[in-house]
């Protein structure tokens, strides 16, 4: 039930109850009232017909402003409902996006996933190689040949080589005296590494240690043996392990062996210091490239400078032979001067038509002939 139709069932009951009650009165007055009473029946007529038109205009009120409410209420709505439908629009369109990302991560997962697959195979790959003492060793022989290749020139190493002794030394760096040729071997002890790592006690770990570092020592002495020549190579040689992690543990865990190989004069280098040491040796190779030019130049200086000295005594000869070149011009240059003094006197001589051959010469003819 509406508000308006409570509003005038309640107007309603109230006319009602007021008509009653005037009803009620009429009874209970005498006859000689009737004017009282009909005064009373006008002013209830009044009155109803005005609660009439407030009821009315109340309803009126009423029904238009349940038509605002119903605009304003259907206004909202259409606000809401569009506001909704761009929010799922734009939602859908977040979602399509984001499934699309997702699709394209779970792409890009799964190719890394089978680069790691492939990375796995190659791992074991790896392992089984070096599980091999003989395979071990050419994978070390090939890092090693790379990064020398890389660091050096052709000029400047050799693989394989046979010394003197009748040992094979993986690569021989080729440095001029003092220090002389560098050995490196490629060879490194792995097995007790492997078994030190996967130590499962404290036992194990010890035994392991004691193994390794035993097998260290035997590999330094055996290349400070074989690849340090007096006369042929320099007082060093160079233990290249292939692998940093052995490096770190060896320097970490076992200083004494290192410090053994200092005194065995064997230099223990992974790939990072043996980068640097070959960056080294690239500037001492170029220090003696560049005495040796010295030298060239010192050479062609001395020619140089002696042909600077023969070339000053040819200017002074020269300048000699212009000197004596203008002595004679200057002496020819006096003869013309005679000559032509004597022809001036020639032309002064005049000879008299009357005067006879045999008189004696004048004074000009003989000045003309007594003059050297």
């Amino acid at each position: 039930m509406s508000d308006a139709l409570l509003i005038a069932l309640i107007i309603a009951a109230a006319i009602v109850a007021a008509g009653g009650l005037v009803m009620f009165a009429l009874k209970r007055k005498p006859d000689n009232d009737d004017g009282e009473a009909e005064r009373l029946v006008q002013q209830l007529i009044q009155q109803q017909s005005e609660l009439a038109g407030r009821i009315a205009s109340i309803s009126e009120a009423q029904t238009q402003t349940r038509q605002e409410i119903t605009q304003t209420l259907n206004e909202r709505l259409e606000n809401v409902s569009q506001r909704m439908g761009q929010s799922l629009e734009d939602s859908a369109k977040k979602t399509a996006e984001t499934l699309g990302n997702l699709t394209n991560r779970l792409t890009v997962i799964d190719e890394a996933q089978k680069n790691i697959t492939e990375l796995s195979s190659q791992v074991v790959g790896l392992q089984d190689i070096l599980a091999n003492r003989q395979a071990r060793g050419a994978f070390g022989e090939v890092q090693l040949n790379d990064i020398v290749v890389n660091a050096l020139p052709p000029s400047a190493y050799s693989f394989q080589t046979t010394l003197t002794n009748g040992s094979r030394v993986d690569c021989l760096i080729k440095l001029p005296n003092p220090p002389g040729s560098i050995g490196i071997d490629a060879k490194f002890p792995l097995d007790a590494y492997h078994a030190l790592r996967n130590a499962q006690d404290e036992a194990g770990k010890t035994a392991a240690s004691r193994q390794f570092r035993s097998d260290l020592q035997k590999h330094i002495a055996a290349i400070s043996e074989k690849y340090i020549v007096p006369g042929e190579t320099a007082e060093s040689a160079l233990m290249f392990l292939p692998s940093e992690a052995v490096y770190a543990e060896l320097h970490a865990n076992f200083p004494d062996v290192v410090q053994k190989s200092y005194q065995a004069r064997v230099w223990i280098v992974s790939p990072t210091t043996l980068m640097a040491t070959l960056n080294t040796v690239r500037a001492v190779l170029k220090d003696a490239r560049m005495r040796e030019q010295a030298g060239v130049i010192q050479k062609y200086v001395g020619l140089l400078l002696q042909d600077v000295t023969l070339l000053d005594k040819r200017v002074d000869k020269l300048g000699n032979h212009f000197r004596q070149a203008e002595g004679d011009i200057n002496d020819i240059k006096t003869s013309t001067e005679r000559i032509a003094k004597r022809s001036e006197k020639i032309q002064e001589v005049e000879m008299s038509e009357e005067e006879d051959t045999a008189i004696a010469p004048t004074k000009p003819t003989q000045d003309l002939l007594g003059s050297k």
